[in-house]
């Protein structure tokens, strides 16, 4: 049987794509981009905090 600290590292690759992905998603926009004239995104409002916003995967 498993040990209780290494199940959470049993993941299928579906689960392990959408986590990579989802991990990619949660950054703020770059600096340069602000910088543009007519842009009026100011940050990104996609954020996802670990612990207040879960995935539900």
């Amino acid at each position: 049987m498993d040990t209780p600290d290494a199940v959470p590292a049993l993941k299928s690759f579906r689960t392990k794509r959408t986590l990579g992905k989802k991990q990619k998603q949660n950054r703020p926009l770059p600096q340069w981009f602000r910088l543009k004239t007519d842009t009026k995104i100011r940050y990104n409002s996609k954020r996802r905090h670990w612990r207040r916003t879960k995935l539900n995967i």
